[in-house]
């Protein structure tokens, strides 16, 4: 068990789901046959979140991965102590959990860049009471670029057949269009590409989805199709990559989904 990967989970939103899926998913001995998992947060939640579901697990509080123990129906926790449970709601949203929950994803990265663990997993935080408790990120992108000092970055969400990564993340929809630029377009697919490949995936087909709709229609249903997005993807062909677009977000998905396209 030694050779296997050390996955530290952060706990989530004390007032959310978090702490019960990564519960539930422990209970699981098929993810202690791949990995060494344990979780960052506050383990009197967990012990709340036990008792109240009637959980036949226990906690085990550690200060650091190397306590851990990594036996099935024991939940290593790296205890962060950050959490008042005589003062948790559930489903609130509160300073308090907001706090909690950062710190939670702060602690996995230094453990992450500190070569403690081998990856790390994010249970589901609640945006608005990180901001509540004075972080001001838009989500777990922002957070991890943040803290690893990257300067150029996106989301990927990886799938068997769909792979789709975002120009843009947690902004209003008016941001949104105003980030189609053709250099961020470029970025992006060279993220793509760079990503998709350290995951063994080749023979990459890309797709760029247009931002109005029919993909602008030659100019009838908006410019940014024409002006932005079409120059970006002109480019990236020069750089040798098969890449497709503007495509009409419907047409797109339907081709990944058949495997014509990365994303």
């Amino acid at each position: 068990m030694s050779s296997l990967p050390v996955i530290a989970i952060t706990m989530g939103d004390p007032a959310s789901i978090g702490p019960e899926i990564a519960l539930k998913a422990l209970k699981d001995k098929k993810i202690y046959e791949i990995c060494r998992p344990l979780i960052a947060g506050d383990a009197g939640v967990f012990e709340k979140v036990i008792t109240e579901l009637g959980l036949d697990v226990k906690v085990n509080r550690i200060e650091k991965p190397a306590d851990a123990r990594f036996a099935f129906g024991t939940i290593d926790v790296v205890d962060l102590k950050n959490v008042d449970t005589s003062k948790l709601e559930y489903g609130k949203i509160d300073a308090m959990c907001g706090e909690a929950s950062f710190r939670s994803v702060e602690k996995v990265i230094q453990l992450a860049l500190a070569g403690e663990v081998d990856a790390t997993v994010t249970g589901p935080i609640n945006k608005k009471s990180i901001n509540e408790a004075g972080h001001h990120f838009a989500g777990h992108t922002e957070i991890y670029a943040h803290y690893t000092n990257t300067k150029k970055y996106a989301m990927l969400l990886v799938e068997d057949h769909i792979n789709v990564i975002h120009v843009s993340t947690h902004v209003s929809l008016r941001q949104a269009c105003d980030l189609v630029k053709k250099d961020r377009i470029l970025e992006v697919i060279e993220l793509l590409r760079k990503g998709l490949t350290s995951l063994g995936k080749t023979n990459l087909k890309i797709g760029v989805a247009g931002l109005n709709p029919h993909a602008g229609d030659s100019g009838l249903f908006g410019t940014e199709d024409d002006q932005e997005i079409l120059p970006a993807v002109e480019e990236a062909r020069s750089r040798g990559y098969d890449v497709e677009g503007p495509v009409p977000p419907d047409t797109m998905f339907a081709k990944a989904a058949t495997g014509l396209m990365a994303g």
